[in-house]
């Protein structure tokens, strides 16, 4: 079966002015027309050929000889080329470019801009890029809680946090309960640190350091609050993790390892219900 988006191996079949027409075998009936300015001049009746299927402009299914980015199920970041009213077109090294549906985009794109993208068929068996690749990461990874890593923000949720491609190929998630989370935008290339595998392969990460090389730079930026607040927080370090978060983007277990290394430095003083600077 002839399938758009995928590499084949197919036969010539039929030789004429304007290309040779490929074929599972001779004998099928199905065929896809592969242009002249492809064949080659030493391809003939019978040699068989390593192509890739899409459509042409005309919606026809075509085959080409040149080797695209991007395959049927599989990712890769491509460049914008073009926004129009349908959606942006992206460079995946063909003729034709790629469609990015506006209902298939996370963030908005630009022209210049890379994205990371899977590539489907559509209702229409055409060919079509998602930004929306959650389904196509792979959860094999070769890390481990503990190791560094490199990823790609890809969409954002309200309930569970920074979804990341991890080397744009492995499934990964800054949970929403993490500081900075809230900074971060679709597209943010981040460096993050491998907490948990799941079961399924997943990498739980985060995009903070361990805690005692974060604590000194948290205990500067409470100490900042401190001094915006006139030298005086109205509450203490028993303060519910809301209003923590709200006030300093800090889980309470970090707000509290920073206000002890603060306390220790004997830089503040705590009382039932304040924290006040040490002048």
């Amino acid at each position: 079966m002839l399938q758009a988006g995928e590499k084949q191996n197919l036969v010539i079949v039929k030789e004429t002015g304007f290309g040779v027409y490929l074929a599972e075998s001779k004998e099928s009936a199905e065929r896809v027309l592969l242009p002249k300015k492809e064949v080659g001049a030493q391809a003939r009746l019978g040699d068989a050929l390593e192509v890739f299927l899409y459509r042409d402009s005309s919606d026809r299914l075509i085959a080409t000889r040149r080797e695209p980015v991007l395959t049927l199920g599989k990712t890769a970041v491509l460049k914008v080329k073009d926004v129009t009213k349908i959606g942006a077109f992206l460079d995946w090294g063909l003729e034709k470019d790629l469609l990015l549906p506006f209902h298939e985009q996370t963030a908005k794109v630009y022209p210049g801009e890379e994205c990371l993208v899977a590539l489907y068929l559509d209702k229409s068996s055409r060919l079509c890029a998602t930004m929306r690749v959650y389904p196509y990461l792979l959860k094999n990874s070769p890390y481990r809680p503990g190791d560094e890593v490199h990823g790609r923000v890809y969409e954002l949720s309200g309930n569970f946090g920074a979804f990341v491609a991890v080397d744009d190929r492995y499934s990964g998630l800054v949970p929403r309960r993490e500081s900075g989370v809230e900074e971060l935008k679709v597209g943010d290339r981040v460096h993050a640190r491998v907490t948990g595998v799941k079961e399924d392969g997943k990498l739980d990460l985060s995009i903070r350091e361990k805690a005692y090389l974060q604590m000194d730079e948290d205990a500067e930026y409470v100490m900042q609050v401190i001094e915006e607040f006139d030298g005086v927080l109205p509450f203490s370090d028993k303060a519910n993790p809301e209003t923590i978060r709200r006030e300093f983007g800090l889980s309470k277990n970090a707000f509290k390892r920073a206000v002890g290394r603060l306390l220790k430095e004997g830089r503040i003083e705590i009382t039932e219900n304040r924290i006040r600077k040490v002048n």
